[in-house]
């Protein structure tokens, strides 16, 4: 379906690894149409003064492109017309360039609080703002005794600001709507102009949680855009510091959610194994986060005997002790009440946003980056992608218990395989203006990163996608017909990242 639609467009050659590809005319309108009948999924949607691009996938025949509509007069064509997903994407569009969207259903501000000193940062002209903070517009919601519960933006704890508007009928929630935005740092702006270097910094603070599947795929990026060769020991090492990523955020969402539905035990234990992974991590790569290991041409640290050992201990102990917990966790009746059947997502709205990760998963979606669009070294150490179709929070739980399995599995296999030789190449200071666009799996799913270099290898423009983005609107719908005291159970479910999206 993807070459049929823009087999014939013509394509951009500075675009290295996945094409890239101009749409005539009527292209938007035909795009839209093949999201809507579900017959291609889109991963990505962002711009900059001139174009607007979307980047698409084809779950049939695993193929990915960057497709982009040129921009007339500051005017260019919606998708969210035509496919729900991409209506935040273009709200946030149209907050950062100032590119009105044509037909676009929801013109309301998204990035935008009315609080920055110009209007469209993004765009070259920087004219100053000339509105004033006014409240939120809230969508309306009709009906007999319906009140609304105000929540947010600041909450208890520490915990990113986020605001949250119920209506509900009692305790049931009839409709949430979520206002983000309020941690927007500026940072594909503050990217303009830096070398891969200062940029790779940047990238990788995109999401703490998310440290090294953003450090990857900024790298990526950067190494397709310049056409560097990794040499395979850095590979195996960033494929491990992901899978330590992933198997530290899962036990500690795991622990979380058992915490929410008052089962404070697995909390603690989760915790305790989710600090052991960090400290291995420490002692493997000098960083607890991994913070910074990751850069464009290889890794920075390479794995001594101490690491390797650290790295070892971590597996044997999560193999002994984690499947007490996973049997505690599904024989307790009480914790199980409160997961089964609660906030569930449907499938058909799983196919249409095409969420990644657990939230995709757990709901039907079969798709990981590291099977789907492999790099390396997952095109030789593919892992096995667990799926479920209740689509609730035990489902999700389920998900992130196996993909810790399938991660100390990754884990023990790199070790027991790495390769020796150097851990960094050379990156050429001058290249020609080139672009590329690479995905890599994260914890909560795949990570979008589409990067443009001047010809001395400073950055023109980068976009940076968090997979949140697609996976808050789908918490607003598994909310629905559920009591407002389990959503701290379905949001933790979610994890959905507030700083990743608001960028």
């Amino acid at each position: 379906m993807l070459r049929a639609l823009s087999g014939d467009w013509p394509i951009v050659t500075a675009h290295r690894g996945y094409a890239r590809r101009r749409a005539p005319k009527d292209g938007w309108r035909a795009l839209g149409e093949s999201l809507l009948e579900r017959e291609l999924a889109l991963l990505g949607l962002w711009g900059d003064r001139h174009e607007v691009h979307a980047a698409v996938y084809e779950p049939r025949a695993r193929e990915l492109e960057v497709l982009s509509q040129e921009v007339v007069d500051g005017h260019a064509p919606s998708l969210g017309v035509f496919h729900a997903p991409a209506i935040r994407l273009e709200r946030a569009l149209q907050d950062l360039f100032g590119i009105e969207l044509t037909a676009l259903p929801d013109r309301r501000p998204w990035l935008d609080h009315a609080r920055w000193p110009v209007h469209a940062p993004l765009d070259a002209q920087q004219v100053p703002a000339a509105g004033s903070a006014t409240r939120p517009e809230f969508l309306g919601a009709e009906g007999p005794s319906l009140h609304q519960i105000p929540v947010g933006p600041v909450h208890a704890g520490i915990i990113e600001p986020g605001h949250f508007r119920f209506s509900a009928n009692g305790e049931t929630v009839v409709r949430l709507e979520e206002r983000l935005g309020y941690v927007h740092k500026g940072i594909e702006k503050l990217l303009e102009g830096r070398d891969v270097e200062q940029g790779a910094r940047i990238a990788a603070r995109s999401s703490g949680d998310s440290t090294v599947a953003y450090g990857w795929a900024f790298a990526r990026a950067v190494e397709a855009a310049l056409a560097v060769d990794v040499p395979a020991r850095a590979l195996a090492l960033r494929a491990v510091m992901a899978e330590c990523e992933r198997i530290a955020n899962h036990l500690g969402d795991i622990g979380a959610i058992c915490n929410d539905a008052s089962f404070s035990l697995l909390h603690a234990e989760c915790g305790a194994l989710r600090e052991q992974t960090l400290r291995a991590a420490a002692i493997a790569f000098g960083h607890r986060l991994m913070m910074d290991r990751i850069i464009p041409g290889g890794v920075t640290h390479d794995l001594a005997d101490a690491g390797r050992e650290a790295l070892r201990g971590l597996v044997h102990a999560i193999r002994r002790r984690f499947p007490e917990l996973v049997e505690l966790y599904d024989n307790t009746a009480s914790l199980q009440d409160r997961t089964v059947g609660t906030g569930v997502l449907r499938p058909d709205l799983a196919e249409t946003f095409a969420p990644g990760g657990y939230v995709g998963r757990a709901s039907g979606r079969s798709f990981d980056t590291r099977r789907d669009l492999p790099y390396a070294p997952y095109d030789a150490f593919a892992p096995e992608i667990p799926l479920r179709a209740e689509g609730d929070v035990d489902a999700r739980v389920w998900i992130r218990i196996e993909e810790v399995q399938q991660s100390v599995g990754l884990i023990d296999r790199l070790l027991a395989s790495m390769p020796g030789g150097p851990t960094r190449s050379a990156m050429p200071k001058d290249a020609g203006p080139c672009e590329a666009t690479a995905l890599v799996e994260g914890f909560r799913g795949d990570v979008l990163v589409y990067l443009r270099l001047t010809s001395d290898a400073r950055i023109e423009r980068c976009h940076l996608r968090d997979p949140s983005w697609f996976q808050w609107p789908l918490l607003e719908a598994a909310i629905e017909g559920n009591i407002v005291a389990d959503f701290p159970l379905c949001n933790k479910s979610f994890n959905c990242s507030y700083s990743g999206h608001d960028l």
